[in-house]
């Protein structure tokens, strides 16, 4: 692309773009070219007013998501799994989306991951220089035996980071499903990817500090990616979590609440009922609605590929 010289063999390092000053996440914002001289409230406000565009911005791309959403699905129905790449800002992001969807939707830990350059310990120190080398982006698709089943996501806000690049760019050689999620128009990606998400929230309020405004574009994005994928899975009936999974006082609690609006059982027969079930939320229901054991209920449920509402809407 006019500008980058990428180097199309991801085995060696490549430089950056020769002039990043052209890309929109690099710009400066007119808007807050004197934010130095203001006090307190006057910076809350203008960073607040830069806030509220991320969210129309995010809407531009519904259609976009929604693509991925169904890219998603279609390869957890075939057994596979959903991987974010991304350095910084972007790869941490991609992790704590990752970390909460075994609590909030009982799936395993492996089914959704996370990935940032420079490994673990970039997750808490900052490791910028790691996101230079595209060969470590393929290294770290091939350490986790990305197959055609599975969705590799990469997240970069200026969308030309090199670890992130590799790491499509192997997982589309694999077969892999690929989504791009970043922040600038007018990259053209040296990689083809099967969906492009790309909600321009323009110049930060700290001229290319994209934990900012692009950060929280990005985080958006990837709540619709998982959230929407999952209830296509039928991890969520109406707007209930019923494949939470119980691991804490709050989710308990949770757990016997949800089984209390859907039976109308009192309390302690919900957590009876949920016992009775091994602590599993979606059987328990089932059980109920059913009069069957749990072994029976959870046959019932990967009979109906593991949708409540279809093993029970006979009975409600």
């Amino acid at each position: 692309m006019p500008g980058n010289t990428w180097n199309h063999n991801p085995r060696r390092r490549n430089t950056q773009m020769k002039d990043r000053s052209k890309l929109t996440t690099e710009q400066r914002n007119p808007r807050s070219g004197d934010i130095d001289s203001m006090d307190s409230l006057q910076i809350v406000d203008v960073i607040n007013a830069e806030d509220a565009l991320v969210a129309d911005a995010v809407a531009s791309q519904r259609k976009h998501i929604a693509a991925a959403i169904d890219l998603i699905t279609d390869r957890f129905r075939q057994g596979g799994r959903l991987f974010y790449v991304g350095a910084g800002t972007s790869g941490r992001l991609g992790v704590l989306d990752a970390s909460e969807c075994p609590p909030t939707f009982g799936t395993r830990p492996s089914m959704v991951q996370g990935i940032i350059a420079g490994g673990r310990g970039a997750l808490v120190k900052s490791a910028e220089g790691a996101e230079d080398h595209a060969s470590d982006g393929v290294d770290a698709i091939d350490a986790k035996k990305v197959t055609k089943c599975d969705t590799v996501v990469g997240i970069a806000a200026s969308g030309l980071t090199p670890y992130v690049m590799g790491a499509l760019k192997q997982a589309k050689k694999l077969g892999a499903a690929t989504v791009m999620i970043s922040c600038n128009p007018k990259i053209k990606l040296p990689v083809k990817v099967d969906v492009t998400i790309n909600p321009v929230v323009g110049p930060e309020v700290v001229t290319g500090s994209t934990r900012m405004k692009a950060g929280t574009a990005t985080k958006l994005v990837l709540n619709a990616l998982t959230t929407g994928a999952m209830i296509r899975l039928g991890k969520v009936y109406g707007n209930l979590m019923v494949d939470l999974k119980a691991t804490c006082a709050k989710l308990h609690d949770r757990s016997q609440r949800i089984i209390m609006e859907l039976t109308g059982l009192s309390r302690t027969k919900a957590t009876k009922l949920l016992a009775d079930a091994n602590g599993e939320l979606k059987p328990a229901i089932v059980m109920h609605f059913r009069g069957v054991t749990r072994p029976a209920a959870r046959k019932i449920l990967k009979e109906l590929n593991d949708s409540l509402r279809d093993a029970i809407k006979q009975n409600v």
